[in-house]
């Protein structure tokens, strides 16, 4: 049975993933960050202790599933277990970053559905509600039969813009044709012309297309997508568009995944900018001088109050 609001107080428990991003959370919050042990075993296995109590508390559990995912993925489940045990009011999961979403349909026969796949291992868990930011395909809330708060940092990211007058005299540009919807929503959020690159096949960057559709001939063309992973992508892009007259080229994603070649491909001499935020942590070896990093702290903590005091997260939208 759920206690009254004014009976119960809230916790955030911040895993291994990114817990620099769970004291800003907390912070904007006002919600205390809880003790908790973690500790790997020599053969890979997880032990997790809560130090102290939580019966009839909120828990908010703060884990990006990054790399290393399959451990962040283990320590956000066994967590969740630790939590259950503990008889707390609600169990809400805060994921910055939604691993395995990639995998959002069957584009092929015999594949699996690995976001899908995750959904059920919370639900399963008796998890109360999700909270995430920037999915892969907005479509994967439907996975869920629980709350889903699927928070956008295209106001941080477009704030940003602005304030550093990248966005005067500019176009936002989508990579390919998967990232429309993304480059729509910030170019109607700067009010900008958008522009598409027109790669017919998006899963090979060796060739740097030909063609634009739109215009980006002496203005500052900002790239968006969600993720930057190799940083191919971005690279191919950036030179496609600045072969088309382009001034400068920006590159905005939310989830800085970032693999052992995106350093190298992303100090790439096309690219002016690389804008991230601060979902997954971005290790000192990985990043690069035109990198800048946003916080998504207070959108999140923000989000964090509003469902504590039971007010609708919608007001963040507007």
């Amino acid at each position: 049975m759920k206690t009254k609001k004014e009976d119960r107080s809230a916790k955030i428990f911040a895993l291994n993933s990114n817990r620099p991003l769970a004291e800003k959370i907390s912070e904007a919050s006002g919600m205390d960050i809880g003790k908790a042990t973690i500790n790997h075993f020599s053969d890979g296995e997880i032990q997790i202790t809560i130090n102290g109590s939580i019966r009839g508390d909120d828990v908010y559990i703060v884990q990006s599933l990054s790399d290393p995912v399959n451990d962040n993925l283990m320590e956000l489940m066994i967590m969740i277990d630790a939590v259950r045990r503990t008889s707390p009011n609600t169990i809400n999961v805060v994921i910055p970053y939604y691993g395995y979403s990639r995998s959002d349909r069957k584009a092929r026969s015999r594949e699996p559905i690995t976001a899908k796949l995750i959904a059920t291992f919370l639900e399963s868990s008796a998890v109360d509600r999700v909270v995430t930011l920037d999915l892969h395909a907005a479509q994967i809330q439907g996975f869920f039969d629980i709350p889903v708060d699927h928070l956008r940092s295209l106001e941080l990211m477009g704030n940003y813009l602005k304030e550093h007058d990248v966005s005067d005299d500019a176009v936002v540009v989508s990579p390919d044709y998967n990232s429309v919807a993304k480059a729509r929503g910030m170019a109607g959020y700067l009010n900008l012309p958008i522009a598409i690159v027109d790669n017919r096949d998006p899963e090979d960057y060796s060739k740097v297309p030909s063609t634009i559709i739109g215009d980006v001939k002496g203005k500052n063309a900002i790239v968006v997508d969600d993720m930057i992973v190799t940083g191919d992508k971005m690279k191919t892009t950036a030179k496609a568009i600045m072969n088309a007259g382009a001034k400068a080229v920006y590159v905005v994603a939310t989830h800085p995944v970032l693999t052992e070649d995106a350093k190298k491909n992303l100090s790439d001499p096309a690219i002016k900018q690389v804008i991230v935020s601060d979902s997954i942590v971005v290790p000192q070896d990985k990043k690069i001088d035109k990198m800048v990093i946003v916080s998504v702290g207070k959108l999140i903590g923000n989000a964090l109050k509003l469902i504590e005091n039971e007010q609708s997260t919608s007001k963040l939208f507007d």
